[in-house]
C-alpha cells in the first residue's frame, strides 16, 4: 500500500494498531470475469461457505472460468458443486453482458464510480454490493467503503463501537477519517476481522 495511506490511515490510532498487526486483505490476481463471479459466489454466505463453493465451481471449470466456460457448464453441475439455482443465472446473466460489453478495467477506466455501479447493476444478479466488489478489487478505485457488507459492518463495530450495534451513518462518520484511501482501510478491517 502507498506511504500516503498509510500516513492518513496512521491519524487514527485505531487503524495505526491495525497497520502494525496486519498486512492488508489481499488477493491472487483474477481476471475481471473472475472477480465477479466470486463476488456472485460470495453472496449471502459465510467466508468458509463461500471459498468451499468457489473451490468446487473453479475445479468443475478446469480454473477456466470464462463467460464461454460458464455458458457452457452443465446447470446441474454448477448445481452440484454448490450453486443455488438463482446464482447459477446470475453467474450466466454476468457471461452474457460481458460478452456484450466491456468491464475490463481498461473499458470501465474513465468511467466515475457511480457509472460504473449503474452500468454493473444493469446486470439481473449484480447488486450494489458486488458492484462494490468490482471497485475495490477489479477496478482498484482508492475510496471505496462497501457498508453493504457485513464483515466490514461487524469489523467496524467491533473496532469502534465495543461490538455494540452502530448505524451506518455512524459507520460513516467514522471513516470520513480514512478519506480519500477507504479501500485501504477496509482492506485492514477485512484483514483483522478474518484473523479472529
Amino acid at each position: 500500500m502507498v506511504d500516503e495511506a498509510k500516513s492518513v490511515l496512521k491519524e487514527d490510532p485505531v487503524m495505526a494498531e491495525l497497520l502494525e498487526e496486519h498486512n492488508p486483505y489481499a488477493e491472487p490476481n483474477w481476471t475481471e470475469f473472475e472477480r465477479l463471479c466470486i463476488s456472485i459466489i460470495n453472496q449471502q454466505l459465510s467466508t468458509a461457505s463461500a471459498a468451499a463453493v468457489k473451490e468446487r465451481v473453479f475445479e468443475l471449470l478446469d480454473e477456466e472460468v470464462t463467460p464461454e466456460s460458464i455458458l457452457d457448464a452443465d446447470e446441474e453441475k454448477l448445481r452440484d458443486a454448490g450453486l443455488s439455482r438463482m446464482k447459477v443465472e446470475y453467474m450466466r446473466n454476468a457471461a452474457e453482458a460481458f460478452q456484450e460489453r466491456d468491464y475490463s478495467r481498461e473499458g470501465l477506466s474513465d468511467h466515475s464510480n457511480e457509472e460504473i455501479i449503474e452500468r454493473l447493476t444493469e446486470i439481473k444478479g449484480i447488486g450494489d454490493w458486488t458492484a462494490r466488489m468490482y471497485l475495490l478489487f477489479v477496478m482498484e478505485r482508492p475510496d471505496v467503503l462497501p457498508l453493504g457488507d457485513l464483515a466490514v459492518r461487524n469489523g467496524i463495530q467491533e473496532l469502534y463501537g465495543d461490538g455494540e450495534e452502530m448505524t451506518r451513518e455512524e459507520m460513516r462518520e467514522i471513516a470520513e477519517d480514512w478519506r480519500p484511501h477507504r479501500s485501504a482501510a477496509t482492506k485492514y478491517i477485512w484483514a483483522d476481522y478474518e484473523s479472529e
